[in-house]
């Protein structure tokens, strides 16, 4: 007798493993798109403005700073030069996963790469290791991943501006700390040895010493650089040793 073939279409399964896959970054930023939200709210941003943000720019860390600087009324030009220099650690993170999507078709990487962020780097990084015996990431897969993070983010920004005028005090509700706590969380599902644990926390104190000394734009490129050297001479001496 045969086997009845699957009833969902060619290519649905990836785009609903995807879409699972970003569960734990969606429980992240709706409360941190929510924050946001209101904070742009407060700041005097429109609704249209506050959305295209999420909808073009689509950095949390970048986003709350520009508002920050809209509120201070910061000039133009410099609310943009902050948002730039802040995202160039996207050119870190698409380095390092470039490698594995050398197959996939020029749009792939474009919808793939608009919406790379911090949180979905480190799920894609720790995936895209794993698929290496089978050819590779599935784009499909992994672009619904940063689809869906990104919906639930507009969607998190909709809610706060919702909110916005019935909220007073955002700290009450220690919105501010679902962005470290997330971060951390990730981090925790890359540790896998000591040299890795070490990395990280060197890298974490390097970043708050740079921060404290006044390299308040540049900290966390050059903390994630000294870092990531670090990391690559202690791993050169273990292998040597060994």
């Amino acid at each position: 007798m045969e086997i009845e073939e699957r009833s969902e279409p060619a290519g649905t399964g990836g785009w609903l493993r995807g879409v699972g896959r970003a569960l734990p970054i969606t429980l992240g930023y709706v409360p941190i798109g929510f924050a946001y939200g209101v904070l742009a709210q407060k700041a005097g941003l429109s609704a249209f403005n506050t959305l295209a943000m999420s909808i073009f720019v689509y950095a949390g860390s970048s986003q709350l700073i520009a508002v920050g600087l809209f509120a201070a009324g910061a000039a133009p030009l410099s609310i943009i030069l902050t948002t730039f220099i802040v995202n160039l650690r996207h050119m870190l993170m698409a380095s390092a996963l470039a490698p594995y999507l050398s197959r996939w078709q020029k749009l792939e990487l474009s919808a793939f790469a608009y919406e790379i962020t911090d949180e979905s780097f480190a799920l894609h990084s720790v995936e895209f290791p794993r698929t290496a015996i089978r050819g590779g990431p599935d784009p499909r897969e992994s672009i619904a991943l940063n689809l869906t993070a990104q919906v639930s983010w507009v969607l998190g920004s909709w809610l706060g501006l919702v909110a916005g005028g019935m909220i007073t005090d955002i700290k009450l509700f220690a919105l501010d700390y679902a962005l470290p706590a997330m971060f951390i969380a990730l981090l925790i599902m890359q540790l896998k040895d000591w040299v890795q644990l070490v990395v990280a926390i060197a890298t974490g104190i390097i970043a708050v010493g740079l921060l404290m000394i006044g390299l308040d734009q540049w900290y966390v490129i050059a903390a994630t650089v000294i870092g990531t050297t670090l990391g690559v001479m202690v791993e050169e001496w273990t292998i040597k040793r060994s």
